[in-house]
């Protein structure tokens, strides 16, 4: 009876975590296309749902230790490899950029960035050093820590991934709604999927979310490289 009793509570946990993961990504998708907030206070909202949250649960759910997700171990090598990983993104993505930039309308981008979120050439540097540095950050710590490696403590892997880069995917849909061709969007958010699950994956060796985090900054590097060139801080050719 006693153990029947705590897998019942198990699930109710794992239930309440999956439905607190849905919930934070339905208020950040309307903070984003409803709220004319700008970008330092949408960072302010984004900070409270993605780390104080998860906290509060994990304060209220004894054995359940969000910190674990931090805790460092023998991962130089690991690390190393993270990061020459990260290298081959950054180029990856940029290269798809150029093979696919005639279907992305950059002015679209560029007046909705200013628009919604008050980002503009001005200061676009201090942004995208948050984007690349503290966002990256955030959005590991949520989605690969809360909403993965703590999910499949209790569930399995299969799980944890599908569930974490589904909400991966769905949480930018804000953003990539906003590259107009329909195609392209789809494409974006398989493509936000199949990275979530990649991140997970490489996070499974060590437990914890640092290669994924190194891993999706310098996804966020190449994304702020076609930012600097959509706002003309910078002008590589082969962007243009």
């Amino acid at each position: 009876m006693k153990d029947i009793f705590y897998t019942k509570k198990d699930n109710r946990m794992m239930g309440l975590q999956v439905l607190l993961i849905l919930i934070i990504c339905i208020i950040m998708y309307s903070v984003d296309v409803y709220l004319n907030l700008g970008y330092f206070r949408r960072s302010i909202i984004k900070v409270a749902l993605f780390i104080i949250v998860p906290l509060v649960f994990s304060m209220f759910n004894p054995g359940f230790s969000l910190f674990s997700v931090l805790k460092k171990g023998k991962e130089e090598k690991s690390l190393l490899k993270s990061v020459l990983l990260g290298i081959l993104v950054y180029v990856f993505l940029l290269t798809l950029y150029v093979i696919i930039k005639g279907f992305i309308d950059l002015d679209s981008i560029e007046g909705a960035l200013k628009a919604n979120m008050n980002v503009d050439k001005s200061n676009f540097v201090f942004v995208a050093l948050y984007i690349s540095f503290i966002n990256s950050f955030l959005e590991e710590f949520f989605f690969r820590g809360f909403g993965s490696l703590k999910l499949r403590d209790k569930n399995g892997k299969l799980f944890a991934y599908t569930m974490s880069s589904a909400f991966f995917a769905v949480y930018h849909l804000s953003m990539v709604r906003e590259w107009t061709s329909p195609l392209i969007v789809v494409l974006g958010i398989i493509g936000l999927f199949l990275s979530g699950i990649f991140f997970n994956l490489i996070n499974e060796r060590n437990g914890n979310i640092y290669n994924s985090y190194m891993v999706h900054m310098f996804a966020n590097f190449a994304i702020n490289t076609i930012g600097f060139q959509m706002f003309g801080l910078i002008n590589l050719p082969f962007l243009g």
